[in-house]
C-alpha cells in the first residue's frame, strides 16, 4: 500500500484498472489481437515475443498443479522479455467478455487461462492504465500483480 493511501482509494484503483483491463481484452479480440490459450500463447512467445506487449494469467484455482507449472514457465519466459505480466481471478467474467469458446477451441487452446496483447495499439490509454497498475505493484514487491475481476 501506497503510505497515505486509503483502502476505499485502493479498491476504486482496483475496479478502474479491472475495468481498463476488461475494455483492453474486447478491444484486442476485435482487433484480431489476441491470443488466447496456453499452447497457442506459448508458440507465439516463442515465435516473435517483441510483438507480446500484455499477458494475462487467469485462474481462480490456485490449486491446479499442471497450471502453476505452465504459468511459472510462462511468467519466467515474459520476464526474460520484458513483457508485462498481470494474473487474474475472475475466469468465468473473462468467459462473459470474450464469449463462449467451442469444445474444440477450448481443448486447443486451454481456455482463458493465459492471453497475450499483440498490438501496441489496441486501446492504447487502456494498455497504459494496466501498465501503470503493474509498474506499481512491482514497485511495491509484488513480482506479478494481481487482479481480481468484478462479476456481473
Amino acid at each position: 500500500m501506497i503510505p497515505g493511501e486509503s483502502f476505499v482509494s485502493i479498491e476504486n484503483r482496483m475496479q478502474s484498472v479491472g475495468l481498463a483491463l476488461e475494455e483492453l481484452l474486447v478491444t484486442a479480440q476485435k482487433q484480431d489481437c489476441l491470443t488466447v490459450g496456453i499452447y497457442e500463447s506459448a508458440k507465439l512467445l516463442n515465435a516473435d515475443p517483441d510483438s507480446v506487449v500484455l499477458c494475462v494469467l487467469a485462474a481462480d484455482d490456485v490449486d491446479d498443479v499442471a497450471l502453476q507449472i505452465h504459468f511459472t514457465l510462462l511468467q519466467s519466459f515474459c520476464c526474460d522479455s520484458s513483457i508485462t505480466i498481470l494474473r487474474v481471478l475472475g475466469v468465468q467474467r473473462l468467459q462473459q467478455l470474450l464469449g463462449a469458446m467451442d469444445a474444440r477451441n477450448e481443448e486447443e487452446h486451454g481456455d482463458l487461462h493465459c492471453m497475450l496483447v499483440t498490438n501496441p495499439q489496441a486501446d492504447h490509454c487502456r494498455l497504459q492504465e494496466v501498465g501503470t497498475y503493474c509498474q506499481e505493484s512491482r514497485r511495491l514487491d509484488q513480482w506479478v500483480p494481481e487482479l481480481a475481476l468484478q462479476e456481473r
